[in-house]
């Protein structure tokens, strides 16, 4: 390949820019050009693309978001809307395209190869890491560790006032981020979507802390599960404490991205773009343990990542 396309679409999520600028820096040390497009596959449907050079991507590393933008696109869900990305594609004479982004990017990337058996790399970046096929998805903990940092904030004002905070973080289909910062954060209960809960059962909880001589609680709720300011009314009726709530949005994909987000950028980014350089297509780039792996997006994509049980019992008994 002489030219590769590069672009990121969905959610932002800290790290993206690492990618980039690996994917961009591995195919020029390569000998081949780079062309990006600017938001996410509507930009590719629409033409927006722009050529990317070493300088271009210098400095990018310590950036949140995407230079490249990003967003969501009901055109590319359509065969014309794909056919005419695969148009553009072939006018700038692209012959693979690396795709960074959540699930919904990957299945993306995943049609137009199947439509057209177009050359594709997925690299997962989602502050979700509800990506199969690897650990860790980009941008997972730099969200947890915005998370945890309001988390530590929260707590100082919670035991000051004697109060029970609850706190939503992200996580419309899954409890990753709440049970990694609700653990690194000392939570007394942590609610997921993937675990059935009793409110009921979490008061009497807070009953029996405060009988123990506890005089302030944090409770952690991911989006999908319920909504923080229906837990704080619950709570209040159902125990007579004092509570408030808080609600981190999307605050948590922003931020300057951890070294942790940074490095697995440069590595997922560099590994897809040579392997795509390399003639392998299909697939997504992925982190198992300390080593990379290369998965077919089929594969990825059609099997649910599940929150650690272990993790789950080890924040039981924490919050005892």
């Amino acid at each position: 390949m002489k030219k590769i396309g590069v672009l990121t679409s969905g959610g932002d999520a800290p790290g993206m820019n690492a990618a980039i600028r690996a994917v961009v820096r591995a195919a020029l040390g390569r000998g081949a050009e780079v062309v990006g497009f600017l938001h996410g596959y509507e930009g590719l449907i629409g033409d927006e693309a722009v050529p990317l050079d070493s300088m271009k991507v210098g400095g990018i590393i310590t950036h949140g978001g995407t230079i490249l933008r990003t967003g969501r696109s009901k055109h590319f869900m359509t065969k014309e809307g794909r056919e005419q990305a695969l148009c553009t594609l072939q006018d700038h004479e692209i012959e693979g395209l690396v795709v960074i982004g959540g699930d919904g990017s990957l299945k993306g990337a995943l049609t137009l190869h199947e439509d057209f058996g177009f050359p594709v790399m997925g690299v997962p970046a989602s502050i979700d890491n509800d990506i199969s096929g690897t650990d860790y998805s980009v941008g997972f903990d730099t969200a947890v560790n915005t998370a945890i940092e309001a988390i530590d904030r929260v707590r100082d004002t919670a035991y000051s006032h004697e109060r029970v905070f609850v706190i939503e973080v992200m996580g419309r289909r899954n409890g990753f981020i709440a049970l990694e910062a609700g653990l690194a954060g000392g939570a007394e209960s942590i609610l997921i979507p993937e675990v059935p809960y009793s409110l009921l059962d979490m008061c009497t909880s807070l009953r029996t802390a405060a009988e123990r001589g506890k005089k302030s609680s944090i409770i952690i709720v991911a989006e999908g599960a319920a909504r923080a300011s229906d837990i704080k009314v619950f709570i209040e009726r159902n125990t007579g404490f004092e509570a408030r709530y808080l609600v981190l949005g999307h605050m948590q994909r922003g931020g300057t991205p951890t070294a942790f987000d940074r490095v697995l950028g440069l590595r997922l980014g560099a590994f897809a773009a040579n392997r795509l350089l390399s003639g392998f297509r299909g697939e997504m780039a992925g982190v198992d343990g300390n080593g990379l792996v290369a998965h077919p997006l089929g594969y990825a994509l059609s099997t649910q990542r599940m929150v650690d049980p272990e993790k789950l019992l080890l924040a039981e008994v924490m919050a005892q």
